[in-house]
């Protein structure tokens, strides 16, 4: 029997060949790393443990079997995820469930969603499919067709209202434009045209609850056991980390429970005390890792499709953990945004393993895969 015959060498071909090893490797030691984290901010409990390691059992699963599948068909199912998704937009507004004077979940049976996830998907890929169909002729109105493209979804999550999703779903169609080619000149227009509409939104466009947020990132102080409580808490959490943290299971903020959403939101504030500066500088990194393989693989595609949808994937991560980690640090509002693949949540994790997973089809087709 050959080297290449032996039944270890076809299982690592059929496992292992379709996936980005090292990117693969640090999702795993992030995984690891929050299951102990959950453990602790849950205090000491099993239940979302077990949910979330089934969680990502199936997001694997998922992930998996999506790199296995060519780009091209991947890329013919965006019309009908961005259909869909806009579909289901419109259904949480008309049939929506209401959490905390916010309208974003829809139940289906047993089973609640959250269709703006879908749309963290959806949207990039139909933005990506409209310039490949124009890839050889793009002009300055097909733009402005992916301009309109990307509001729609954008102004119904406004409704529910949540400004966060909506900016970094905003954000996630607008990385395609850029990764497609849009001109420096018209980006930099575009920034100080955004910059110089802000009194605008501040004035009309934002709900009052959103501009308080805005004005406590400013100053937490002025309203400490209000609006300033979760951004407070989890920078004292952070702060009393120092260096080396407390230890594992030895964060008091976390289990005196003054940290709030301690297992979704604010799970780095358990992090940051509990391990302190090293070890948010190792999750860091390993962020940063995944980023950077992500980039490589956009750079790497052969297609405008794949390089878009990749590159806006990867950015679409970055932007996640970045602005969880500055809101919980202090230095950006506070908005609902998980942690990717450290946050307890069902609906965010199958959402985060289908992009990594698209990103993995879109490896296994660049030419020194074959």
């Amino acid at each position: 029997m050959t080297s290449d015959n032996h039944p270890f060498k076809r299982l690592q071909a059929i496992v292992l060949d379709p996936i980005d090893k090292w990117m693969i490797l640090a999702m795993l030691i992030i995984y690891v790393m929050s299951l102990f984290l959950l453990y602790s901010a849950d205090g000491q409990e099993f239940v979302q443990l077990e949910k979330k390691t089934l969680h990502t059992f199936i997001g694997f699963l998922l992930l998996w079997g999506l790199a296995r599948i060519k780009p091209q068909i991947l890329a013919s199912l965006a019309l009908p995820a961005y259909i869909g998704g806009v579909v289901l937009l419109i259904a949480v507004e008309l049939f929506g469930v209401t959490v905390n004077g916010s309208t974003r979940w829809l139940d289906i049976g047993p089973i609640r969603i959250q269709p703006s996830e879908i749309m963290k998907i959806g949207l990039p890929m139909m933005v990506a499919w409209y310039f490949q169909r124009y890839d050889t002729d793009l002009r300055w109105y097909h733009y402005l067709g992916a301009i309109g493209i990307i509001m729609v979804p954008v102004a119904l999550i406004l409704k529910q209202p949540d400004l966060g999703t909506a900016t970094l779903i905003m954000a996630s169609g607008l990385f395609v434009v850029f990764f497609a080619g849009l001109s420096w000149r018209v980006l930099l227009i575009t920034i100080v045209a955004a910059i110089a509409a802000m009194p605008l939104m501040w004035e009309y466009g934002m709900h009052d609850y959103q501009r308080t947020r805005v004005l406590t990132l400013l100053d937490p102080t002025k309203d400490p056991l209000g609006a300033g409580y979760h951004i407070l808490q989890s920078m004292i959490a952070i702060g009393s980390g120092g260096v080396w943290g407390k230890g594992w299971l030895n964060g008091t903020q976390t289990h005196l429970d003054y940290i709030p959403e301690s297992t979704t939101d604010f799970i780095f504030a358990v992090f940051g005390e509990e391990f302190g500066l090293v070890g948010n500088v190792i999750l860091v990194l390993l962020y940063v890792f995944i980023v950077s393989r992500g980039l490589l693989i956009s750079a790497r595609a052969r297609t405008l499709y794949e390089r878009t949808v990749a590159g806006a994937f990867t950015m679409t991560f970055f932007c996640y953990a970045f602005v969880n980690m500055g809101m919980v640090s202090g230095i950006l509002p506070v908005v609902g945004v998980p942690l990717p693949l450290v946050s307890y949540g069902g609906t965010a994790t199958l959402s985060i393993m289908v992009m990594l997973g698209m990103l993995m089809s879109i490896y296994n087709n660049q030419p020194h895969q074959r």
